[in-house]
């Protein structure tokens, strides 16, 4: 791009942002709003704001700022599961029945009382609603025919819910914490249900939660906006705003942030830390992230679904050259499914560059010149820097790759279809135990194209039926120890045969004036918290 071009975005973008923030009453541009805190991020893969489909690792943080859970996490330490909505909960001896106790003097942004049952009608509308993140509910034999019995609220403070069999507990309770389990307001939602569709149609672009901040606005792929929720049960934002930028350039960011008219840049390369690491006005935090960086290869393919090209395309990334480079601060390499810090998670890296084994595995394959595929990308950083690298490191071996760039919905949207043949994607752990990870890159229960279950297995036509039992036996194993090693067999499998080139596990690194402090940047982007965010 030319100086004059990137000079050209770079204004538009501050006069975007000055137009924006001309609604929070603003003294002069370069001088956020000391009531507001303001984000410069790259947000363009949200698909919905309504928790029953959110999907995306930037919905996902939009529903931590606005939603409450039964329980969560300790960001600081996984291990320790805590109360959020539920104050406490018992687990039946028989392992299948869990009862929750709704903490009092929690409210809805409208002001209604939550109880049991709105809980109880959040997870059945999920279930019922059936979209993408259903199945971490209904992987415990919740069934829409069955739901209402078996997650119901016996008291306005008492919800019980019951699996179809023993489970490991702490499994049960990690998936009551993903943003699929989020508390809807289901007075307020069920007044704006429209041909039986659970209010999915308004829930999508408006809010009905109790969180911390309540949705203004959304444009997509432009603008997200939220107010202070003043009577908020933890106590109130010290912040009466947020307003987040989509700004996909990361040069436009930076240059945001050093102006002063952004608070937060989120998207910067790793060749802009270094200047900024010297700057009295500026800090760099480091956020280690469970989310992965991975190539996949669609097994609709006849030429990727054959063994030795699977195989060879793990020869074919230059995980250290990017790690060095693109990634530098940002990613290191990781090949395995599950991250590290996750129970059994695998840590050693069997694969290096290496063209000439790639070559000698091609030529196995029938294509001793290689072949030309085409690879979708997201149009951002550093996915398309990525992108770039692996193009140029594959074409060594005769692999010709034409990239295909689109915003975060269309690149999903075509995944979800498995109309893709390569692609470039990130995945977060919907919930902070190995099973979110397993049950995605090696579980396909129905490989057709109608199937129910749509794992990342699934987008890439990958049929494993004996890994899927695999994977289904290890959430019943009570035994920790035992289960590690269950999962340790998993990742093994995968990392030999499957059509995944695990690459990187993310470190989110956030730049942040030093004015802002109480941020915090958790394991998994449903951990980012702005509500106790402040300004001096």
């Amino acid at each position: 791009m030319t100086s004059f071009k990137r000079g050209l975005i770079a204004q538009t973008v501050l006069g975007a942002a000055a137009l924006a923030l001309a609604g929070f009453a603003a003294p002069a541009l370069a001088d956020t709003p000391k009531d507001a805190l303001v984000m410069a991020w790259q947000f363009d893969d949200i698909v919905s704001l309504d928790p029953g489909e959110i999907f995306e690792l930037s919905g996902a943080e939009y529903s931590a700022q606005v939603y409450d859970r039964l329980i969560h996490f300790d960001v600081n330490d996984v291990s320790k599961i805590e109360g959020e909505a539920a104050e406490s909960w018992t687990v039946s001896p028989d392992g299948k029945t869990f009862t929750f106790k709704i903490r009092d003097g929690i409210a809805f942004h409208s002001g209604n009382p939550m109880t049991a049952e709105d809980v109880a009608w959040s997870f059945s509308r999920a279930v019922k609603m059936n979209k993408g993140p259903a199945f971490i509910l209904t992987q415990f034999g919740l069934t829409p025919e069955n739901v209402d019995q078996m997650v119901r609220a016996t008291d306005p403070k008492t919800l019980v819910f019951t699996t179809d069999k023993v489970y490991a507990p702490t499994f049960v309770l990690y998936c009551l914490t993903a943003d699929v389990a989020s508390i809807v307001d289901s007075k307020l939602v069920k007044g704006k249900e429209k041909d039986g569709d659970f209010g999915a149609g308004w829930l999508k672009t408006n809010s009905a939660g109790s969180g911390p901040f309540i949705l203004k606005q959304w444009k997509a792929s432009e603008l997200l906006t939220f107010d202070a929720n003043p009577k908020y049960w933890r106590g109130a934002p010290k912040l009466k705003r947020v307003l987040i930028r989509h700004i996909p350039e990361p040069a436009t960011q930076r240059l945001l942030l050093e102006k002063g008219d952004v608070d937060v840049a989120r998207n910067l390369k790793p060749e802009q830390f270094e200047p900024l690491k010297s700057s009295d006005a500026i800090r760099l935090v480091q956020a280690p992230k469970g989310t992965l960086w991975y190539l996949s290869l669609n097994q609709k393919n006849a030429t990727l679904a054959k063994p030795e090209v699977r195989e060879a395309f793990k020869y074919l990334v230059d995980y250290d050259g990017m790690a060095g480079t693109i990634m530098n601060g940002i990613g290191a390499v990781h090949q395995a499914f599950l991250p590290k810090g996750f129970l059994g998670a695998v840590n050693d890296n069997p694969y290096k560059y290496d063209p000439a084994k790639a070559k000698e595995l091609l030529a196995k394959a029938g294509y001793p010149d290689g072949f030309t595929v085409s690879m979708d990308v997201r149009n951002t950083n550093p996915t398309q820097d990525m992108a770039q690298a692996i193009q140029a490191s594959a074409a060594k071996a005769g692999v010709k790759i034409e990239i295909i760039p689109g915003d975060g919905k269309q690149v999903l949207t075509k995944y979800r279809a498995r109309n893709h043949e390569l692609m470039i994607q990130q995945w977060g752990a919907d919930y902070q135990d190995p099973n979110s990870n397993a049950d995605t890159f090696a579980s396909n229960p129905d490989n057709s194209d109608n199937a129910k279950s749509k794992p990342l297995a699934w987008r890439n036509a990958w049929d494993i039926p004996e890994l899927t039992k695999k994977t289904a036996a290890a959430i019943e194993e009570r035994d920790g120890a035992k289960r590690a090693q269950m999962y340790e067999e998993l990742q093994r499998s995968v990392l030999a045969d499957s059509p995944f080139v695990i690459m990187f596990q993310q470190t989110e690194m956030v730049a942040e004036r030093k004015s802002v402090s109480g941020l915090v940047w958790g394991p998994s982007f449903d951990t980012n918290y702005y509500w106790k965010a402040e300004k001096k």
